[in-house]
């Protein structure tokens, strides 16, 4: 079974019979069947990480993580999550048989709450953590000090908190340029505290040592632009928010964490920054299930806006090769869908005037 330990080389050392294996990477990387053409991009893809085992990329960084704890026999897991790293989380240490207590964001959607839950979780929500910095701050801070005390991780699924986990999220990367045999111009990645972007430029570097032709850039909702416009403006430092106001769930970090490192990896590639509104976003997010098929949640549709903006100003061209990542299953945020898109109530009908109502789309 070929999974991120395919990559065992960039990976943490973890010997075979402590790694956790789901079915994580090697995700489909889809080219797009209309979008591509709509914007005026001819080889357009999309890296499909809502495939992953929990429905997120989350499942590349819980799979180190928890291999890593397996092999040291930990036997407890204390983490945060705004709601896919807790789903993956709570997954691995159910096969592993740890208990995975979780502090969730402030308003992280349900059904990826009740997912974690069915895996085992004990979930504790924190009223402003994830959309108040301060209250964020304080609760990082003194989760770190808990976890330090009693020898165990805090899985935050940043490189300021667990860079060796992160390394599983390079992996994503990796298997861009290995499919594309390293002919990719472009990756968009959507950001809250920037790991993932992170996690891509240093994989697209790791690959590319002396310096390729992938750009990777950053795109943020602009209710949470702590990274995107600090990259476009050759600001030398990411700048926190007084509050996350995106409705964009998963994005909603108005702290730095790892921005100022994406600021400089990113520029090392030759990306930059775009912001977007949520409106776009949920417009995307609609075409991606319209127009290709795919359903992602709101945060796997922000890298395809961004794309959209980056065509707008001329930074793409029709020749190059883009691929946007889609990091999360639609069915994370089913609470988005009820809301932004109006559709229609399902009525129950009589048997007999069933194909009436259907002749008219014959």
């Amino acid at each position: 079974m070929n999974t991120i330990w395919k990559y065992q080389n960039h990976l943490p050392a973890v010997a075979p019979q402590y790694r956790m294996l789901l079915g994580e990477g090697q995700t489909p990387l889809v080219r797009s069947r209309s979008i591509g053409a709509l914007l005026g991009v001819d080889n357009l893809y999309f890296k499909l990480e809502n495939l992953n085992p929990t429905g997120s990329y989350k499942d590349r960084f819980a799979a180190v993580l928890v291999s890593e704890m397996n092999a040291k026999g930990q036997k407890v897991c204390i983490a945060t999550s705004s709601g896919n790293t807790g789903a993956a989380l709570s997954a691995y240490c159910a096969a592993a048989g740890i208990t995975c207590i979780l502090v969730v964001v402030d308003g992280a959607p349900l059904p990826k709450i009740r997912q974690m839950q069915l895996y085992g979780a004990q979930i504790f929500m924190v009223h402003g953590f994830g959309k108040d910095p301060g209250v964020t701050a304080t609760v990082f801070n003194e989760l770190e000090k808990l976890c330090a005390a009693n020898d165990l991780p805090l899985p935050i699924s940043a490189y300021r908190y667990c860079p060796s986990a992160m390394q599983g999220v390079q992996t994503l990367a990796s298997e861009i340029l290995e499919t594309l045999a390293g002919q990719v111009d472009h990756i968009f990645a959507p950001a809250g505290g920037g790991g993932l972007t992170l996690a891509v430029t240093n994989g697209v570097l790791t690959e590319q040592p002396d310096g390729g032709r992938t750009r990777v850039n950053c795109v943020q909702p602009e209710g949470n632009d702590t990274i995107a416009s600090a990259l476009r403006t050759n600001e030398p430092r990411a700048r926190a928010v007084a509050q996350s106001t995106t409705t964009v769930s998963g994005l909603q970090v108005p702290g730095v964490i790892d921005g100022d490192r994406v600021l400089e990896n990113c520029r090392k590639t030759g990306g930059t920054g775009y912001v977007v509104t949520d409106e776009r976003v949920f417009f995307w997010q609609q075409a991606l299930a319209r127009q290709e098929g795919i359903f992602s949640e709101p945060a796997g549709a922000v890298a395809l806006a961004g794309l959209e903006d980056a065509i707008r100003r001329k930074e793409v061209s029709r020749s190059e090769t883009v691929v946007c990542l889609v990091t999360g299953s639609g069915f994370k945020d089913m609470a988005s869908v009820e809301t932004n898109f109006g559709l229609p109530a399902v009525q129950t009908v009589e048997a007999t005037r069933t194909i009436g109502l259907i002749q008219p789309y014959l």
